[in-house]
């Protein structure tokens, strides 16, 4: 969290979190092109070769008022490919909140467990408290066959109670349900410390 005094502005940052190919990146797409162009910035997004993230998309947004300040939200996502781990914890660094996404295929499970173990260290690094820290579990890609159930999903990540969405970020079910849900976290957590 930042505040801007002179502007009157209350800049926070939520990060998508999640393995390679669970959608981060489609999830901010679809937000963008949703957006009116008045409330969003542009979506700047750094690829490799084979159109994967490399580091980080962005995206702004701004939305009505939080005791008097206009709150300007700041999407990240980090690249979900183990090999930038350092770049993920970079990332992270000053978020006030996590949209964790989840690839609900089978196959996918072992990947997603790894995403949140080190995404649960990066944050208990970073000083974070786990338990208050306002993290929103989306489980993405609901609408291709294979998909493990909510209950096996939960069970195998231990999710800790944490808020749910079940998506597809590429038809774009559940995308602003998720965003709203962290948004929500996020300045229920800043009035909390304002």
């Amino acid at each position: 969290m930042f505040i801007n005094w002179a502007l009157g502005e209350l800049n926070l940052k939520i990060v998508y979190y999640g393995a390679a190919l669970c959608g981060k990146t489609t999830n901010l797409q679809f937000i963008h092109a949703r957006t009116p162009t008045n409330l969003r910035g542009q979506l700047i997004s750094l690829k490799t070769r084979e159109e994967r993230t490399l580091l980080f998309d962005f995206l702004q947004i701004e939305m009505g008022k939080v005791n008097n300040l206009k709150p300007k939200f700041k999407l990240y996502t980090v690249p979900g490919q183990v090999y930038y781990a350092a770049s993920r914890r970079l990332i992270l660094q000053g978020t006030d909140g996590v949209v964790f996404v989840v690839d609900s295929q089978a196959g996918r499970l072992a990947e997603n467990q790894e995403a949140w173990y080190t995404m649960e260290q990066h944050l208990i690094e970073l000083g974070e408290n786990l338990s208050t820290f306002p993290i929103i579990v989306q489980l993405n890609k609901r609408d291709i066959p294979h998909v493990m159930s909510v209950n096996d999903l939960k069970r195998h990540l231990d999710l800790h109670n944490r808020p749910i969405f079940e998506a597809s970020a590429l038809r774009g079910n559940g995308v602003f349900d998720t965003l709203k849900a962290a948004m929500n976290a996020v300045v229920a957590q800043v009035r909390r410390a304002v």
